[in-house]
């Protein structure tokens, strides 16, 4: 008989979590202004919002932060840090940052200028409103076959090297400070990025004098798409692909509350000894001293111990193949979401699901906000609100994919949980028929409204 697939780790450590009833979720939900962002943790079963900075720690990162070194300048576990970055990622110059958007404010102050032009792959939210707050633009570049969630390929985060191409040719290389590489893609859906795209992406980049970023949240996760999809890669480690992807690129910025598995933390690393002195002032302004960069001494420990384990392929495979446990559990459902399952979450289809919601009333915000009402389980919408509005005509954004992003945290939930949270969509998806209004917006910030819009039932 073979043996059944087990977790790499066992539990050391648990938390309490409680159930609510229908009518308790629907009084918070409403004074929350129907965005899941409002809600008081306590008032959520199982949580999926995000993967960013809720995941468990290992015994060797909770021992790593019992001997960091809180020195202002110059602490041992900065020196931790920076030889776990050199040694892992290849990297000899980085900045802390307190979080990933944080690295991406100190290095866009510095390279971007007023009517840039960006282009990337799906840009993630943070991403693309620090380039639309300095008046540049964020260029979408990803291949088509993202866009039809139903198709299956390996490698359904890829920047479309042609259309790269004609941007570049568009533009001059002064209007264009970098490319962004998002690996995985999240807006996508999790998706991957091949070393065959991150490879090409690189060799258009120098042939037009154009630096390349990689936005390395969840790196590693690609790198174990690469090992286990890409032909000629299956015999290598996640550390030698780890290291093949990134001698590609020129900057890298992570928030390592990803897949370094850290509450807190971040950076932005460069090849280039002359760019980090020029985004030092911005570290030093910003989040603290080049040396701690907006992190304690504990965090900078856990962030290295992280970088070792997160890029060690038994724990990867335990954490994907739980995405792709839910993913099993909605197909046997029924239920529509970006296929392949991504890296840290599936990302249902809110468009296909609810198909009664119009646009203009926010159908995978609504599709959230009937999941959590259903069972206490919160995730977030990557649709119309994420998309923002256009910063010209102020007009909202209706984006071709609607999705509600189930992003699963690391080493946190059982299998159990996952079975919770597809009993509970079925029963959404169930009843779809019977949702055919959404909501409205009532108040909203002009970038980045959706952490913090209110909401009314549209009439």
């Amino acid at each position: 008989m073979e043996l059944p697939f087990a977790e790499s780790y066992r539990i050391k450590m648990v938390e309490n979590i409680r159930r609510s009833t229908h009518s308790e979720r629907e009084q918070w939900i409403k004074q929350a202004n129907y965005n899941l962002f409002m809600l008081k943790s306590d008032h959520v079963f199982i949580d999926l919002l995000t993967d960013s900075g809720t995941g468990a720690m290992s015994d060797r990162q909770w021992s790593a932060m019992m001997v960091g070194d809180e020195s202002y300048a110059g602490a041992r576990s900065y020196y931790n840090m920076k030889n776990a970055i050199r040694e892992i990622l290849g990297f000899d110059y980085f900045l802390p940052a307190h979080q990933g958007r944080a690295a991406e404010n100190v290095l866009y102050s510095t390279i971007i200028k007023e009517g840039d032009v960006l282009p990337g792959n799906s840009h993630f939210d943070t991403t693309k409103g620090h380039i639309e707050f300095r008046h540049a633009t964020a260029l979408d570049c990803t291949i088509e076959e993202a866009s039809d969630t139903q198709l299956e390929i390996p490698f359904k985060g890829n920047i479309d090297i042609a259309r790269l191409e004609a941007v570049l040719q568009q533009y001059p290389k002064e209007k264009i400070p970098c490319v962004v590489l998002t690996v995985t893609n999240n807006t996508a859906g999790g998706q991957p990025v091949s070393m065959e795209n991150i490879r090409r992406t690189s060799e258009v980049c120098r042939r037009y004098g154009v630096p390349l970023q990689l936005d390395s949240a969840r790196f590693a996760e690609n790198a174990y798409f690469i090992k286990t999809r890409e032909k000629g890669y299956e015999n290598k480690t996640v550390k030698e692909i780890v290291k093949e992807m990134f001698s590609y690129a020129d900057i890298m910025t992570m928030s390592s509350k990803k897949d370094a598995i850290v509450n807190m933390g971040g950076f932005v690393a460069f090849k280039s000894e002359k760019l980090w002195k020029a985004c030092q002032k911005f570290c030093i302004m910003n989040e603290g001293f080049i040396t701690y960069g907006g992190m304690s001494g504990r965090d900078m420990n856990a962030l290295a111990a992280g970088l070792d384990e997160g890029t060690e392929f038994d724990y990867l495979e335990t954490r994907i193949k739980q995405v792709e446990y839910l993913g099993k559990k909605l197909d046997a459902y029924g239920i529509p979401y970006q296929r392949p399952a991504g890296g840290h979450a599936i990302f249902v289809d809110a468009k296909k699901m609810l198909t009664h919601v119009p646009k203009e009333q926010f159908i995978a915000q609504t599709l959230a906000v009937e999941l959590y009402l259903e069972a206490g389980v919160r995730g977030v919408e990557v649709g119309a609100l994420l998309a923002d509005r256009d910063p010209v005509s102020r007009d909202n954004r209706y984006p071709e994919l609607e999705l509600l992003r189930l992003a699963i945290p690391r080493r946190t939930y059982t299998n159990n949980h996952i079975d919770v949270v597809a009993a509970a969509l079925k029963n959404v998806f169930d009843r779809r028929e019977t949702i055919t209004k959404g909501y409205a917006i009532t108040r909203e910030e002009p970038i980045m409204r959706h952490f913090t819009v209110e909401l009314e039932k549209a009439r």
